[in-house]
């Protein structure tokens, strides 16, 4: 699976996660250095929606931008640019640059009579597998003399690597700590077992979060169905059936639509109608035999091939199946 499928789920959890004030407010206030939150005011952070990422980029990164007031009264932003890959980029200074300049340039249209810039703190969010070890400077990726260096551009960003951070010292803020302990774990598949009773208690204190907590958990963990049940039921056992169906319903929608999508792109080339129609096989396929090895372990190699073979109708009602039924026999009976 390349970069770009994973990081659609991860960038829907924290483009979510940050459209919070309170959230996006306790993570800023955490995380960033002391030397720039003791100016910050009371007031909570008010996002900008803009993205300033390239398109070509957008596969493993993503950004906010905040608007926050300092205790002098003046404005500031405070950008983080949210890195999704497994392994850091080096180049991350370049695009910091490029995105700042953005900002300036959007910024100066408004204000055209400026008479100083405002303050700009960049912020770097990282969840991947290796560890961060690259310099937290621009000038790292300017190649020049030593000497050179106090008459060149050069910027300082933070960065937040959670696989550095302690399970429990994630956040002081429950609904924070919750989040980020999922994003944490999402690219460290061997572990995500061991840490079931851990996010069961970090859950029971933000119990508004379990819906899309575990529609996360869904998309890029590792767990089956009986995990992901008793982790709703720990926490709020009475939406269980509910949750469970609506998030089946939810899976089989997208698929579909992502099956539909794929296949109007081919269309275009082999005739609209016989694309869509493809395109929804493929997408009903596609979820039927995700959602079978969750319910009922791994799958006999005639499954697969029986389900490909399938039409649409067919396949929908083996899907409609999966919930009551209490083996793969019963799914499949004639």
């Amino acid at each position: 699976m390349t970069d770009t499928k994973i990081s659609h789920p991860h960038d829907h959890f924290m483009k979510e996660l940050l459209s919070y004030p309170e959230t996006a407010g306790a993570l800023l206030r955490e995380r960033l250095p002391e030397a720039v939150v003791k100016f910050l005011s009371t007031k909570p952070p008010e996002l900008i929606p803009d993205s300033f990422v390239d398109k070509a980029l957008r596969g493993h990164l993503s950004d906010r931008l905040f608007e926050v007031e300092t205790v002098n009264g003046k404005t500031a932003f405070l950008y983080i640019l949210i890195e999704h890959k497994s392994t850091p980029d080096h180049k991350v200074g370049w695009q910091l640059l490029r995105y700042l300049v953005e900002i300036l340039k959007q910024w100066e249209k408004k204000h055209p009579g400026w008479d100083r810039l405002p303050t700009i703190v960049p912020f770097v969010f990282y969840h991947g597998l290796d560890e961060w070890q690259i310099p937290d400077e621009f000038l790292h990726l300017v190649d020049s003399e030593a000497s050179w260096r106090p008459y060149l551009l050069n910027f300082r960003f933070s960065v937040l690597d959670l696989g550095r951070v302690p399970d429990r010292a994630l956040s002081q803020n429950h609904r924070l700590r919750a989040r980020l302990l999922v994003m944490k774990y999402a690219t460290r598949k061997a572990q995500q077992v061991a840490i079931r009773d851990l996010l069961i208690e970090t859950l029971r204190q933000a119990p508004d979060d379990l819906g899309p907590i575990i529609r996360y958990l869904i998309q890029v963990y590792c767990y089956d169905e009986s995990t992901l049940r008793k982790i709703i039921r720990e926490v709020r056992p009475e939406e269980e059936a509910t949750m469970m169906s609506q998030f089946a319903q939810d899976i089989r929608r997208e698929a579909l639509q992502e099956g539909m999508q794929q296949g109007m792109q081919q269309g275009m080339q082999q005739g609209m109608q016989q694309g869509i129609q493809k395109g929804r096989l493929e997408g009903e396929a596609k979820l039927l035999l995700h959602i079978l090895p969750r319910r009922f372990g791994p799958l006999p190699d005639e499954i697969f091939e029986r389900v490909y073979k399938a039409d649409p109708d067919t396949i929908e009602t083996w899907a409609d199946r999966v919930l009551d039924a209490e083996s793969l026999e019963d799914v499949f009976a004639e």
